[in-house]
């Protein structure tokens, strides 16, 4: 099993990229930059990139709306090129609030919108000849439509890898199922292993039966906090402290009946929870909303407790198919920070 990292998108950038030479040294595989509705991901990647040496980078995620298909080919060759072939291209949806909120840019048909998407970035990085006719998008713009001047180009430069592995973010069970069928990892949140097949099985097993063996087994990444520490009170204090983290994305993300977290909850057996969670948040009461949210769920999604139960945790997540897991390293200072991801690095390397 990988460790990697997922950098925060609201703040601290600058600390946690001075931290990552020594992140690096104790192990860390890869790490994630988000993009939300914040600085945009690739100026930071491009930073990353400068300052480390063998650290895989990716972005996790670009939003599939806010790019045209081939400027997002283009920027993860571009990753790829200056990290020196070390870049992964996350992408997914993100929601309507932010999509038509934030951007401005309808919000619709994602998974078709995604399959046509990686389409055309893989016939970038081949240096072909973009043609692409698809419903969503055509390449180039049909004469029609435009001036009738645009003709099939291929990108100019030599991307340093033909295929640059794409990692979809998905939960719902038809976007699980065509990231199983089309790329090479998979980025779930708020993942609980010992539900995972129960929630995910039937549509991972779909896509898989469809997927082309070239691209390998699916990699799987998630997110984890991480507190190795021997006392009950800090590992609670620490798990209490995750709870606006879940009560945002269960309560907040989305509108009632919109919220595909909030959805993802009430699979996982959470119903009358998830639904109290997204009405106290909805009503501004942020703080119990945040106290609502299950332990029993909290604490199964994260690598909080002592150095047996985060070993144990570790092997239930390996054991659900996870390849890689982003900690987050819940601890005060830099060097206890990166003393968590080495020992966390060493836990793994028995699995």
């Amino acid at each position: 099993m990988r460790i990697g990292m997922g950098l925060n998108y609201s703040g601290g950038f600058e600390e946690t990229v001075a931290e990552l030479a020594e992140h690096e040294a104790a192990g860390l595989d890869i790490a994630f930059v988000p993009e939300a509705y914040s600085f945009d991901a690739v100026s930071q990647l491009g930073f990353i990139a400068a300052r480390t040496t063998r650290l895989e980078i990716a972005s996790g995620i670009l939003q599939i709306y806010t790019r045209t298909p081939s400027l997002t080919a283009m920027t993860a060759a571009g990753l790829d090129y200056v990290s020196g072939g070390r870049f992964t291209l996350g992408i997914g949806a993100s929601g309507p609030q932010v999509i038509e909120g934030f951007h401005g840019v309808r919000y619709d048909a994602p998974l078709g919108r995604t399959r046509e998407i990686v389409d055309i970035c893989r016939q970038v990085w081949r240096r072909e000849k973009v043609q692409h006719s698809g419903k969503y998008y055509d390449i180039p713009l049909p004469p029609d439509q435009g001036t009738g001047l645009g003709k099939p180009l291929k990108i100019i430069n030599h991307p340093v890898r033909d295929r640059i592995p794409i990692v979809l973010a998905a939960i719902g069970p038809k976007n699980v199922a065509l990231t199983a069928e089309i790329a090479e990892g998979w980025l779930p949140i708020l993942f609980v292993p010992e539900r995972a097949h129960e929630v995910w099985g039937e549509s991972l097993e779909a896509g898989t039966a469809k997927r082309d063996p070239s691209l390998g087994p699916l990699q799987t990444y998630l997110q984890a906090s991480l507190c190795i520490t021997e006392d009950a009170d800090v590992a609670q204090q620490m798990l209490d402290g995750m709870r606006p983290f879940v009560a945002l994305y269960v309560g907040g993300m989305g509108a009632k009946g919109k919220n595909f977290y909030n959805e993802l909850a009430q699979r996982y057996g959470y119903e009358e929870q998830a639904a109290k969670v997204q009405d106290l948040y909805l009503d501004g009461k942020k703080d119990e909303a945040a106290a609502a949210v299950p332990e029993d769920l909290v604490r199964s999604m994260s690598l909080i407790g002592p150095r047996s139960y985060v070993a144990e945790r570790l092997q239930a997540f390996a054991g659900a198919g996870v390849t890689t897991i982003n900690v987050t390293p819940l601890a005060g200072t830099p060097a206890e920070r990166v003393s968590l991801v080495g020992q966390v690095k060493e836990l793994a390397a028995d699995l």
